[in-house]
């Protein structure tokens, strides 16, 4: 919840801001156990317009370099620049914390094509797992490979909040 708080903060501010590398290795706890976001070399300004096939395979190649790729938007491999990059991240690490692996690590540490699993949308949940169904439901909405599909952030927060 700490961390859709995070993220709540950094869409609203103005101009909104996305983190775009959010995966657990850029969440430490705090002394008192708290999650504390981290590493902001890859946040943007958004959206970033795209006027060109020059500017697309340069946020091709940036997406490349600074954005995790079991964490990274389905969007990102085809160069739609939005803020809610954030929101399927944020999917990707809520299930890497629930599961202790990211939905797409099995695909990519078998070499596949991990652009047509994160563009695919195909999750599968571990059995005999404690998490609510309302939990789940949040996880395959913010993953959800359609930007339009994903809840905003506040929405995220709302349903961590109620979950």
């Amino acid at each position: 919840m700490q961390i859709a708080s995070a993220v709540n903060l950094m869409h609203s501010s103005l101009p909104p801001i996305a983190h775009r590398d959010l995966k657990p290795a850029n969440v430490l706890l705090s002394d008192d156990d708290r999650p504390v976001l981290m590493d902001f070399g890859s946040c943007f300004v958004c959206p970033i317009l795209i006027t060109d096939g020059r500017e697309s395979r340069i946020q091709l190649d940036e997406a490349g370099e600074l954005c995790s790729m079991p964490y990274r938007a389905p969007e990102l491999f085809v160069c739609e620049v939005g803020s809610k990059i954030d929101q399927s991240s944020l999917g990707c690490l809520l299930f890497a914390l629930c599961f202790f692996r990211s939905p797409f690590d099995d695909i990519y540490e078998r070499g596949d094509s991990i652009a047509l699993a994160v563009q695919s949308g195909k999750i599968v949940y571990n059995e005999n797992h404690p998490y609510s169904q309302k939990i789940l439901n949040a996880i395959r909405a913010m993953i959800a490979v359609d930007p339009r599909d994903r809840p905003n952030i506040a929405a995220i927060c709302e349903m961590l909040e109620n979950s």
